[in-house]
């Protein structure tokens, strides 16, 4: 695994060379998926790159990405060897010109996430975790934050794309906003995820997709958070796939926010 995570890697960062020129250069054609969730040439550019040099060293492996194969379904694919990739997260901060923007590459085996990258190539920051062996921000082991009182936890959230989507949010923002020093919204959930990881954040919920959460919450995990979700996993998706209600945390202070959650 640990070749495995040198290429996820280096993959991670040569797409994120792609997708800070492709910005520099102005050189952005803009869409929307579904009508409301923006999608960029340089999302389809950086997802191409990654997926052609999985295809070429690893023929044997599925691969579940956001732009190109959203919709693999077979429980024996999603068991892996599985590739799951988000070439750009954080897209709207990417067309904005805001530096939070990640390429999250994870590899799965048997359902279970073994390599996990989140590299943020606006401010220099590359997250990785290896299954069993810690998580690290440039080659610097991190741990989570010791934060013990939701009282005086930062938390973040993130928001559905579809304004009707929101609505039934507030009242849970509200409860939480009552309970924690404050909320942060950085518009990326895999750099959320990490944040937890290394303690810029003390804990975060949100509903998301696989390729939101593959990497970033092995890397939570692997730095000492707790991760789990509001309600039973349902579905074929393995767990450490599964997005819906996900909760990670400072063990501190997991089962308190998990509560006020619920």
């Amino acid at each position: 695994m640990s070749e495995v995570l040198e290429f996820a890697e280096d993959l991670a960062r040569r797409a994120g060379v792609l997708i800070a020129q492709a910005r520099a250069d102005r050189a952005l054609d803009l869409s929307y998926k579904e009508g409301t969730e923006l999608l960029t040439s340089a999302d389809l550019q950086a997802d191409q790159l990654i997926r052609s040099e999985i295809e070429k060293t690893f023929p044997d492996h599925y691969i579940l990405s956001e732009e190109s194969s959203p919709h693999l379904t077979d429980s024996a694919q999603l068991r892996g060897p599985l590739w799951v990739i988000d070439p750009i997260d954080g897209t709207v901060n990417y067309a904005y010109n805001q530096q939070q923007v990640a390429v999250s590459i994870a590899f799965a085996e048997g359902g279970q996430v073994q390599v996990g990258v989140v590299h943020c190539p606006f401010v220099g920051e590359t997250f990785t975790a290896r299954r069993d062996a810690g998580a690290w921000l440039n080659d610097h082991a991190i741990r989570t934050s010791e934060c013990s009182e939701l009282s005086r936890a930062l938390i973040g959230t993130g928001f559905p794309y579809a304004a009707e989507g929101r609505v039934a949010l507030v009242d849970r923002l509200r409860r939480v906003l009552g309970h924690c020093r404050d909320i942060r919204r950085v518009g990326s959930a895999a750099i959320d995820l990490c944040w937890v990881a290394m303690g810029r954040l003390d804990g975060f919920y949100e509903a998301l997709k696989p390729w939101d959460l593959a990497a970033a919450a092995l890397i939570a995990r692997e730095a000492g958070a707790r991760v789990g979700h509001l309600q039973p996993v349902e579905g074929e998706l393995p767990e450490e796939l599964y997005g819906r209600d996900l909760v990670a945390a400072a063990p501190g202070i997991y089962e308190q926010l998990v509560a006020l959650l619920r």
